[in-house]
Parts: C-alpha cells; structure tokens; sequence
C-alpha cells in the first residue's frame, strides 16, 4: 500500500500563487505517473495536469495551461503544483494521485488518491 499527502493550500487572492505539494510515502510512486485533479463544490472531479514517472513528459488541462506547471523530484518521493495567475475559478479542493498504468488525461483511471487541499482564490 501506499501514501500520497497533499498540502500547500489555503486563500489567495486573484492574480496570486500557490506550490502544491504531495508527499508519497510506503510505494515507489517514482514508477508511476503522477497526476493532479480538482473538485469545485457542486461539480466533478476534473483532470489538471499530470506527469510520467521520469518527468520528462507533462499535460495540462487547457484551463490551466500557461498557468501551472508540475513537476517531481523523484529522490524526494515528492510531486509539485505550481499554481500561477490564480484566478476564481480554481477555486477546489485539489488531489494528487497516481496512475499505476500510464499517464492518463481520465480522473477514473488514476489508482491511488491523497485526502486533498483546499485552494480557495478570493476576487
């Protein structure tokens, strides 16, 4: 089994940034493609970006490109969000998870989910 642990969130105001960051712990999540999604109250669990396990490979959700960038330092079993130009509709409770089976773009296809951060962007 393992352990993905997200933290990094909070309140920030429009125009402002954020770094996400998820620990993973008791799996060599190193192996596998990581990715993070987001929930905003009242809609689904959406993709953001993901990563290959080497990182040299990146995708984005076209509401984010330019925006955010993620990354991982594989030494540090550690993943990263760096959120940018935040605006209000990143508003959402952001997950870090990963996809044991290659580097999907579908929220159903990711494995292992972290508890989540809230990350509220206030106009």
């Amino acid at each position: 089994q393992g352990q993905l642990v997200e933290s990094g969130g909070g309140l920030v105001q429009a125009g402002g940034s954020l770094r996400l960051s998820c620990a993973a712990s008791g799996r060599t999540f190193s192996r596998y493609s990581m990715g993070w999604l987001r929930q905003a109250p009242g809609k689904e669990r959406e993709f953001v970006a993901a990563i290959d396990s080497s990182g040299g490979t990146t995708y984005y959700a076209d509401s984010v490109k330019g925006r955010f960038t993620i990354s991982r330092d594989n030494a540090k079993n550690t993943v990263y969000l760096q959120m940018n130009s935040l605006i209000p509709e990143d508003t959402a409770v952001y997950y870090c998870a990963a996809d044991l089976h290659g580097t999907s773009l579908r929220v159903s296809d990711y494995d292992y989910w972290g508890q989540g951060t809230q990350v509220t962007v206030s106009s």
